[in-house]
């Protein structure tokens, strides 16, 4: 699975022809949930307040990429890697 960023131990990847809705993956210290892009939310697992918030953050501020590179992964076409939160 691609990895598209990286932030305070905060790992994003995304799966090639993954299922909609569009969304993406994010690991944090043996957390694992999955994000919805638009509306912004957690679709399954979980992660602690702070990781969760950063994540939001991050994503609020590249939702538009996070689109670019979920159309490039059902196209199965490499994906942009995407700033970290700094």
């Amino acid at each position: 699975m691609p990895e598209i960023s990286r932030f305070f131990g905060i790992v994003v990847q995304m799966y090639y022809n993954d299922h909609e809705p569009p969304h993406f993956h994010v690991r944090y210290s043996g957390q694992k949930a999955l994000i919805a892009i638009e509306p912004l939310g957690i679709i399954r697992g979980q992660l602690s307040p702070r990781a969760l918030g950063l994540v939001m953050e991050w994503a609020a501020l590249h939702r538009q990429e996070l689109i670019e590179d979920w159309n490039l992964a059902r196209a199965e076409a490499e994906l942009k890697p995407i700033a970290p939160l700094e």
